[in-house]
């Protein structure tokens, strides 16, 4: 059983010296982040990403969640489906989808999903903490031999959410930065690694 929905947030790339700051000013200690790892998925060629689509596995705890995310008017349309440990190892090694209506979304967009093979992992630190009608997300990620920084601000309303999130940067002095989401940064990662 897949769910589907429409996913609002805003994000900012932030230095090492920022992330601390918005931990002290969220009130959010080292011991309130988990870590999850993020196996992302795309054909030889990135078809997924000239589609502006990204497949990955999230490993969090014991628990392994499929999503396919999609472009939508509104920001993101994700299709979740949970599967077990061994259909995850499994996918990470053949890249085959264990999920139809999955495979159904991915062919929709005139990719065979054949082609699939596994990336590569991105790991992230993540600590979450309600804000201003919002959940304010902070993640440390690791991938690649690269690391980086980011402020996330998931919300229902984007006007509202919109306003809260610059005004939450202005606070702290942190400059809105053009910020690609973690699958982008992953691929275009290694995009500039193969062809090196």
């Amino acid at each position: 059983m897949s769910n589907k929905n429409i996913e609002i947030e805003f994000k900012n790339m932030i230095t090492r010296g920022e992330f601390t700051d918005l931990m002290n000013f969220l009130n959010i200690g080292s011991e309130d982040f988990s870590e999850q790892e993020n196996h992302y998925f795309d054909t030889p060629d990135f078809l997924l990403k000239a589609k502006g689509s990204a497949l990955r596995i999230r490993q969090k705890n014991d628990s392994f969640e499929l999503t396919l995310k999609q472009p939508h008017p509104e920001g993101l349309l994700e299709t979740n489906e949970n599967l077990t440990e061994s259909e995850a190892a499994a996918m990470i090694q053949t890249g085959k989808i264990p999920r139809e209506e999955i495979i159904q979304s991915i062919e929709e967009l005139g990719i065979k999903t054949d082609n699939l093979q596994y990336f590569g992992t991105l790991t992230t630190k993540r600590a979450e903490k309600e804000y201003n009608k919002g959940l304010a997300v902070l993640d440390h990620s690791r991938y690649l031999n690269k690391e980086d920084f980011e402020i996330e601000f998931e919300v229902d309303n984007r006007i509202e959410g919109k306003s809260a999130f610059l005004n939450l940067l202005q606070q702290l002095n942190i400059p809105v930065r053009k910020t690609e989401n973690k699958i982008k940064r992953f691929y275009n990662e290694k995009y500039r690694q193969q062809k090196d």
